[in-house]
């Protein structure tokens, strides 16, 4: 008699997966729907057989015991101490049940597949987010082979009806419990659970009627976005399989940092730096915004770290550009760290000016103006 590890080229020892890998590979080569040589028939048959014995451990070690005899019209209790079996018998009622194979993988659908969703993170400079632009991106993505029209098959050929399993994608196999007999589903091995066999297959796309592609589109981005902001970009990724619905591309935005203004929410921080004369005179400045340059007016008596509000010159609101945070000023006052003899004569001057029995020199006068010492 043959032996069934022979036959399967895998040693004695090899393991569950060894087992279903080799089988799969044979089965494939073998398949009466492929292999048309005189013979791969019977090969194939003789192939399943050896799988069938060897991938259940109760059948397995039987025949590790006794041969190919061990099998045939075996009665009986099967040994309580080989728990291997009971594993997976247990995983399949369990689990099978929520469309799961006996190996705990997802039991591939036969029909039509939603495409998988794909990720662009892209990059967008400060002022582009606040605005709002659009944007030419290159995403590599599934489309459709055009060649067999996502068939897998060469043109003129189609694919056939799989004679493992009859179309199903399933097999079943019974196993003897000590509760009885029960059916164990799994995927069919020789088709994957496709239920079809591909005898021919395209050769652009390999036989997977999809081939990967570079594809340019154009992205608006709208005004007001954010790090962390997502796009939808409907029907823009994967195609899906068996003339499935593609998946959708989703854009995460990115905001790079500007050198002088900051972002919270809708609102604008920057910094402005004055001269003690400009705080205690006021004056205008010209400052920075997303806007351009623009003039602020820095009132008599501002001041160190007094905060100035442009109204309408933040962020747009996400949705409704028309409606604008605020950009908020902060005001530095600049103190000299020397002055002239001039200068402090005309200081100690206009303290003199100051009554307060607080202000009686040019040191509380600073005091008062900037909370501070000179």
């Amino acid at each position: 008699m043959a032996d069934f590890y022979q036959i399967l080229g895998v040693s004695r020892d090899a393991d569950a997966d060894t087992l279903k890998r080799a089988y799969r590979k044979l089965a494939r080569q073998y398949h009466p729907d492929v292999n048309k040589e005189p013979g791969a028939e019977d090969k194939f048959k003789e192939i399943g057989k050896a799988y069938e014995a060897l991938a259940d451990p109760e059948t397995r070690a039987r025949y590790d015991q006794f041969g190919e005899a061990g099998l045939g019209g075996a009665t009986g209790m099967p040994d309580m101490g080989d728990m291997g079996g009971f594993a997976d018998l247990f995983e399949t009622f369990f689990n099978g049940f929520g469309g799961q194979n006996p190996q705990g993988g997802r039991t591939q659908r036969r029909g039509p597949q939603q495409g998988d969703d794909l990720r662009y993170d892209l990059n967008v400079d400060f002022k582009d987010a606040i605005f709002g632009q659009q944007r030419e991106i290159k995403i590599p993505h599934l489309e459709t082979c055009e060649v067999c029209r996502g068939t897998g098959a060469k043109p003129g050929t189609g694919p056939k009806t799989c004679s493992t399993c009859g179309g199903s994608g399933q097999v079943r196999r019974a196993t003897r419990t000590p509760f009885g007999n029960f059916t164990q589903v799994a995927e069919c091995p020789s088709c994957n659970g496709a239920g079809q066999i591909i005898a021919d297959p395209c050769v652009t796309c390999g036989g997977n009627g999809v081939k990967q592609v570079r594809k340019k589109l154009r992205i608006n981005i709208p005004a007001g976005v954010d790090t962390g902001t997502k796009l939808r970009v409907s029907g823009e990724g994967n195609v899906g399989l068996k003339g499935g619905p593609p998946g959708d591309l989703y854009v995460f935005i990115k905001v790079k940092n500007d050198s002088k203004l900051k972002r919270d929410g809708v609102t604008i921080y920057s910094e402005i730096a004055v001269s003690y004369l400009q705080a205690i005179l006021g004056d205008t400045v010209k400052i920075t915004t997303v806007d351009g340059d623009v003039n602020l007016k820095i009132p008599s008596g501002t001041q160190p770290n007094t905060t100035l509000s442009l109204e309408n010159k933040g962020v747009p609101r996400l949705g409704n550009p028309v409606a604008r945070g605020n950009h908020e000023v902060l005001v530095k006052v600049k103190l000299p760290t020397r002055i002239t003899d001039a200068e402090k004569e005309l200081l100690e001057g206009l303290a003199s000016q100051y009554s307060d029995k607080n202000i009686n020199s040019s040191s509380g006068l600073f005091s008062k103006l900037f909370g501070k010492e000179s």
